[in-house]
C-alpha cells in the first residue's frame, strides 16, 4: 500500500513540474509510466496493453506514433472505424467484386464465403477473413485470365486451321490441272509414226489454253493467300499483344512498382511454396519484419518524394545482401518482411548484423540532404512454432515490441536483441 502512496506522490509531483493539470486523462498516464518505473505492476495500466494488441497491425501503428498511452487517447482512433450501419453495403459490395467478371462460375467455397460475410458483416474486421478475403480476390482474377489465357488458345487454333485451308487451297490447282492431266494422257497415246502434225497442233492449243487457265486460278487463289496471310499477321499480333498484356499483369501483381522488391500478395504464395519444403525436408528458415523507424518524420521534412526514396534504398540494400534462395518483399507502407534459410544460428545473426551495420553506418542521400535513418526488427525461427501464420504473428509482435522498447533495435524470439 506504501508503494502506491509513493507512486501517487510522484505521479502529483511530476505532473505539477510539468505544469500540467491533473485531470484525469493525465494523471492516468503518468501514473503508469511512474509505476513501469518502480517496476510495479497495476492492472489498469497493463489491461491498455492488452487492448491495444487487440487493433488490427495500421491502428498499433497510430497509436505508437501518436504516443497514445490511455484508453481516453484511444476513443479518437476508434471512431475513425466504419460505422456498423455501413458494413452491410460493404459486404455487398465485396461480395459483388467476388464473382468473375468474364468466367460467370461461382467455385462453391467462394458461394460459402460470400454468405458468411452477408450475414456477418462485422466478420470483415477479423484478420484471418481479411486474408481470406485477400486469397478469394485473387482467384476472381485468376478466373478471368485463365478464361482469357484459354480464348487465345482457341483463336490461336483456327489461325493455324485457317493456315492448313490455304495452303491446301494453293496445292490445288482445280479444272487446269485436271486439263493438262487429259492432255498428257492425249500425248502419251499419240502415234507420231504417222505424222498426224495437224492433232498435234489441236493437243498444243488446248496445252496452252490449259496453261492459261492454271495461270488464272493460281492467281485468284494467291490473291486471297495474301490477303488471308495478312489477316493471319493481324491475329498473330493481336495474339502476341494479349499474351504481352497477360505477362505484364501478372508480373505487376507480382513486383512492388516502386521498390522492385516482391509485393505482399507474391509473398504470400512463396511462404506456401517454402513451407512445402519444410514440412518435407525439415528446410529451417526465420522470418523477419522490417519497419523504418520514424517514416513519418521524413514524408513530413522531405515529402513523399523524399519517402520513396528512402524506401526505394532501403529495398535495395535488403535485396542486395539477401541471398537469390531466400525472399524479401514490401509488405506494405515502410514495412518489409524477409524469409531467410539458414542451418546454423550464427548464419542468420551476421545476416542481421549485416543489415543493421549498413543501414545505421551510411546516410541516405536525397537531392542535397543526407538523412540517417535507422529501422526496428522483430525475428522468428519457423520450428518454433506450430505453424508459419504463428510465426509470422510472433515476427509482428516483436517488432512492435522493438519499436515501443525505443527502436533502432532487432528482437529475436529467444530474447537475443541486436
Amino acid at each position: 500500500m506504501s508503494e502506491i502512496a509513493e507512486i501517487v506522490d510522484k505521479t502529483l509531483l511530476n505532473l505539477g513540474n510539468q505544469n500540467i493539470d491533473p485531470t484525469p486523462n493525465a494523471y492516468q498516464k503518468e501514473f503508469c509510466t511512474v509505476a513501469k518505473d518502480m517496476e510495479f505492476p497495476v492492472e489498469e495500466c497493463a489491461k491498455f496493453k492488452e487492448l491495444v494488441l487487440e487493433l488490427n497491425k495500421s491502428e498499433q501503428k497510430e497509436v505508437s506514433d501518436k504516443k497514445i498511452e490511455s484508453v481516453d487517447d484511444l476513443v479518437s482512433l476508434l471512431l475513425k472505424r466504419v460505422a456498423t450501419k455501413n458494413l452491410d453495403t460493404l459486404a455487398s459490395i465485396f461480395k459483388s467484386s467476388l464473382t468473375p467478371s468474364i468466367n460467370i462460375e461461382l467455385d462453391e467455397n467462394l458461394a460459402k464465403f460470400s454468405i458468411k460475410i452477408g450475414n456477418s458483416p462485422s466478420l470483415m474486421f477479423e484478420e484471418d477473413i481479411q486474408k481470406e478475403m485477400q486469397s478469394y480476390i485473387t482467384k476472381r482474377f485468376e478466373a478471368d485470365q485463365n478464361i482469357v489465357k484459354q480464348k487465345t488458345e482457341d483463336i490461336a487454333k483456327l489461325v493455324t486451321l485457317m493456315g492448313k485451308y490455304l495452303n491446301d487451297a494453293i496445292s490445288s490447282s482445280g479444272s487446269g490441272s485436271d486439263n493438262v492431266s487429259n492432255i498428257k494422257d492425249k500425248i502419251e497415246s499419240l502415234d507420231m509414226s504417222t505424222g498426224d502434225l495437224k492433232e498435234l497442233s489441236v493437243l498444243q492449243s488446248k496445252l496452252v489454253s490449259a496453261a492459261l487457265s492454271i495461270e488464272n486460278e493460281m492467281s485468284a487463289v494467291g490473291a486471297k493467300f495474301k490477303d488471308g496471310k495478312s489477316q493471319v499477321s493481324k491475329l498473330e499480333q493481336k495474339i502476341q499483344k494479349l499474351e504481352e498484356e497477360l505477362d505484364s499483369a501478372k508480373k505487376e501483381s507480382t513486383i512492388d512498382h516502386l521498390t522492385g522488391l516482391l509485393t505482399r500478395r507474391a509473398f504470400d504464395e512463396e511462404i506456401q511454396r517454402i513451407e512445402g519444403l519444410y514440412q518435407r525436408n525439415g528446410t529451417q528458415y526465420a522470418l523477419i519484419f522490417f519497419d523504418i523507424d520514424h517514416f513519418k518524420n521524413v514524408n513530413d521534412t522531405f515529402g513523399h518524394e523524399g519517402g520513396d526514396v528512402i524506401l526505394k534504398t532501403f529495398a535495395k540494400v535488403l535485396q542486395k545482401e539477401t541471398r537469390e534462395n531466400d525472399i524479401v518483399c514490401r509488405y506494405g507502407g515502410e514495412e518489409f518482411v524477409a524469409i531467410i534459410h539458414f542451418n546454423l544460428k550464427r548464419e542468420l545473426l551476421k545476416y542481421l548484423k549485416r543489415i543493421k551495420n549498413i543501414i545505421t553506418q551510411n546516410k541516405f542521400l536525397y537531392k542535397e540532404h543526407k538523412i540517417e535513418i535507422t529501422f526496428s526488427a522483430g525475428t522468428t525461427l519457423r520450428n518454433q512454432y506450430e505453424s508459419y501464420t504463428n510465426a509470422l504473428q510472433k515476427s509482428d509482435l516483436l517488432l512492435y515490441e522493438a519499436k515501443e522498447s525505443g527502436r533502432n533495435k532487432i528482437i529475436i524470439d529467444d530474447g537475443t536483441i541486436i
